[in-house]
């Protein structure tokens, strides 16, 4: 499973030789890979009068595209805040709060990037293909896409360290720009041009893996919701700053905490697992139909709905499972 930020060539410039070349050796003689292009046809189109474009087939002979637009920017923000609106107003009539939550198109993101993600699962695991994943900027959808398939494909992203380590592996180094996405509250209605919450749509992606799969994953709600509010406000280093090289610039590990040295105290890792948790080897291929996608109750209402009958209900279910 590889990533790339660009097109590898394009019609205005000289074909790349080296690219050629280095994906030439990936794969064997007889063997295929696939090239899924999270861009838009507007964003390829961009990138063609510029001097970019798209993989030619007859320089990648062995590599299929496959073009699966997810929203990324603005669109992707827009829709964000329309479902902040309609989650904040309680006076909604059943009709009127389904219209509004359908109008902002939340559900239709997360369902886009759960399918491409399948997509790129499918081809590895039932094609046993090579794939790679590009995006506008390879910091975006790109990470989005990787993450998912691998959280759907190996059973060891799914315990608690080894989550941790695909998000520093997928989204911190490889360079998502956090201070710009989360530059302002989730909530906040003053954004700026870079503004986008790619990273919450991961998280609420990985919910509706944890909802459909209540025990394959070790940790469990709670720890996703962490994530959300570390990523926009934090006392710890790890979402800081854009990438690596600027976290080293900004001495980062030399100054700040680490997020994950805390959630891994025994007595904070402790409230982060699902005592319903049993080691699942397998594949994970979530359903991505309308009626399997559900609002993220516990985030997008959790300041409307009181939690404290549900936290005792999970406190109980600890209690069972350690009893037993």
């Amino acid at each position: 499973l590889l990533r790339s930020s660009q097109p590898l060539t394009g019609p205005n410039r000289q074909r790349c030789r080296e690219d050629e070349k280095l994906l030439g050796t990936i794969l064997d003689e007889g063997e295929r890979g696939f090239i899924i292009d999270t861009r838009s046809a507007q964003a390829a189109k961009q990138a063609r009068m510029g001097g970019g474009g798209t993989e030619p087939k007859s320089s990648y002979p062995q590599w299929r595209r496959l073009h699966r637009a997810l929203d990324r920017g603005r669109p992707l923000q827009e829709s964000f805040i329309r479902l902040v609106e309609a989650c904040s107003d309680p006076s909604l009539s059943m009709d009127r709060w389904l219209s509004r939550l359908e109008s902002s198109r939340w559900l239709g993101h997360v369902k886009a990037a759960l399918s491409t993600a399948c997509l790129a699962a499918q081809c590895l695991d039932r094609e046993d293909s090579n794939v790679l994943v590009h995006g506008a900027e390879g910091t975006d959808t790109t990470l989005l896409v990787t993450a998912l398939a691998q959280l759907i494909l190996d059973p060891s992203c799914r315990s608690l360290e080894g989550f941790q380590g695909l998000l520093e592996r997928e989204w911190i180094q490889a360079g998502h720009p956090f201070q710009l996405r989360c530059a302002r509250s989730a909530s906040s209605h003053a954004r700026g041009k870079q503004e986008a919450p790619l990273f919450l749509l991961f998280l609420d992606c990985v919910w509706q893996l944890s909802r459909q799969f209540p025990f394959s994953l070790e940790f469990g709600e709670q720890l996703l919701l962490t994530l959300f509010d570390n990523a926009y406000a934090s006392a710890y280093g790890t979402f800081l700053c854009n990438n690596e090289k600027e976290r080293s610039l900004c001495k980062v590990k030399e100054s700040t905490h680490s997020l994950w040295a805390w959630l891994n105290q025994p007595e904070e890792k402790q409230k982060f697992l699902n005592p319903l948790y049993s080691h699942n080897p397998l594949v994970i291929w979530p359903s991505v139909e309308p009626q399997s996608i559900q609002l993220w109750q516990g985030l997008f209402l959790r300041w409307i709905r009181p939690s404290q009958h549900l936290d005792e209900a999970w406190v109980e279910i600890q209690r069972l499972v350690q009893g037993n």
